[in-house]
């Protein structure tokens, strides 16, 4: 009996140890499934991530030096320094906030606010490692979330710095700093939300595999319960089927309407239609408009996420709208003011990159060539005829050409999208669950998306602006003085000059 005991604790130990040395001889389809599972985690792709890594770069050019000598050779000598000043210190300062509390704002969850802004758990990057990773617009594709985190804060770094050509020459520097970080964490952060933020393809295509796999009605109203609640956790704009690749309600139409707003609210500059306020450096403004030119390639062929066909033919886009709004521009003033000038060229490839920044993952090449001759020449008219006509003081058209030329970007955008012009339809995540297929495309239901997404920008950012200018009026007071305008704000504000002769 004790013989047959531990022959049976032996056989029993024996056969333990079997199946801890090789797990192979009791395997289950079940335990053969969990590797499986964890194998096919995605791993970022290196060329995906040395892309984005470049985006990123490419982006902070055209903020600083870009942006800056842009916007610093289109005024006056005595404000070169100030403007060059007031760029670089909003990138600074957005930079820091969106580490901070921004980046979990516009791309977390936010409870019962998430339609319009997210929340803060992962405010200081909490939980937030080399290993964390997001996903892009392609299933079982990811980047490392740091590598998105630093090109999304390049967008929030350019966007507030926009504003500034707007009022430029007349606003207190200590009134600009309070403004930019409410501006940027109660306007920006909110927008960049209700547009970009979503679960993202592998969450909606796990959720349609789910609902196809149910086979009887409770499964299936559980799966659609799932699915549904996936495609609910997303921003207020994204959910309306608003189609912006790379900005042009969330940077442009966004900065172009505040811009306006504080114009008006600061009122002209002294001169402003009597005095010559012409630009001191057209050649500095000719550098900063090709920096942002290169820029603007990691801005939209960025946006893709992914290092593929798709930001190939955003690259494409943003070459040929871009040329074809400078020359229109060009050539429509030339027919109505006798010349060509440089200063027009140079708007109207700004004017393109603007204009197809929407668009510039969605619309085919043509198309975007379309949209550049059509920005060039209404871009024109309203920073010359129309601006003339209501005599309102934007000092670099800011208005003019990022916010007119968003607005059509945005709206050409749900036309331009439509694969019978040459677009690459809408994206659906769901009736191939697991693959990104081309959805039905509807042109009223397309233009709809984009003229609400238009609308509730200019009001979102026109109507919180205009509430900010007033705070920071009340407690800081917007304006230099009169003397320290005429005196200039290199002197006024900086006590230093950009030019010592």
């Amino acid at each position: 009996m004790k013989l047959r005991n531990a022959l049976a604790l032996g056989l029993g130990g024996a056969a333990l140890a079997l199946l801890l040395i090789e797990p192979s001889l009791a395997q289950t389809p079940t335990t053969e499934a969990a590797p499986a599972a964890a194998a096919a985690a995605p791993v970022p792709n290196k060329g995906d991530t040395a892309w984005m890594l470049i985006s990123s770069a490419l982006v902070l050019l055209m903020v600083v030096p870009g942006l800056a000598l842009f916007y610093g050779g289109l005024v006056r000598t005595k404000n070169m320094l100030s403007v060059l000043t007031q760029v670089f210190a909003i990138a600074c300062i957005s930079a820091l906030l969106f580490v901070i509390f921004g980046y979990s704002l516009a791309f977390t969850n936010g409870g019962g606010l998430n339609d319009f802004v997210g929340g803060f758990s992962k405010a200081f990057l909490k939980g937030i490692d080399a290993n964390s990773t997001v996903a892009t617009f392609s299933n079982g594709v990811v980047i490392p979330e740091y590598v998105y985190i630093c090109f999304q804060m390049t967008f929030a770094m350019i966007t507030p710095a926009l504003i500034v050509g707007a009022f430029a020459e007349r606003m207190k520097f200590s009134a600009l700093v309070v403004f930019m970080i409410l501006w940027t964490t109660l306007i920006y952060f909110p927008m960049a939300h209700m547009v970009w933020y979503w679960g993202g393809p592998d969450a909606v295509g796990n959720a349609a595999k789910a609902l196809a796999a149910a086979t009887d009605d409770a499964s299936k109203a559980t799966a659609q319960a799932a699915l549904d609640a996936v495609n609910a956790d997303a921003g207020l704009l994204f959910k309306w089927g608003a189609l912006d690749f790379a900005g042009g309600t969330v940077v442009h139409i966004n900065a172009g309407i505040a811009g306006f707003v504080g114009c008006l609210m600061l009122g002209k500059r002294i001169g402003y239609g009597r005095d010559l306020l012409a630009p001191h450096s057209l050649t500095m403004t000719a550098i900063g408009a090709s920096l942002l030119w290169v820029g603007w390639f990691g801005f939209n062929a960025g946006s893709n996420l992914e290092s593929n066909g798709t930001a190939a033919m955003a690259m494409l886009n943003t070459f040929v709208a871009t040329a074809a709004a400078a020359l229109s521009w060009l050539f429509v003033e030339w027919m109505l003011k006798g010349k060509p000038s440089l200063l027009g060229m140079l708007s109207g490839a700004i004017a393109g990159l603007v204009a197809v920044t929407p668009a510039a993952g969605f619309a085919g090449p043509m198309g975007s060539i379309v949209l550049g001759l059509v920005a060039g020449a209404v871009c024109f008219i309203m920073c010359s005829t129309v601006k003339n006509a209501l005599g309102y003081d934007d000092s670099l058209d800011v208005f003019g050409v990022h916010c007119i030329g968003g607005i059509l970007g945005a709206i050409a955008t749900g036309i331009l999208v439509n694969p019978d012009l040459g677009g690459v339809g809408l994206p659906d995540y769901t009736s191939k669950p697991g693959e990104l297929a081309v959805g039905a495309y509807e042109t009223t239901a397309a233009l709809m998306s984009q003229l609400k997404a238009v609308g509730f920008t200019i009001l979102w950012s026109g109507i919180g602006s205009a509430i900010l200018y007033k705070l920071v009026d009340l407690t800081i007071g917007l304006r230099v003085t009169q003397d320290e305008e005429r005196e200039g704000l290199d002197i006024a504000d900086h006590g230093e000059r950009a030019y010592n002769y």
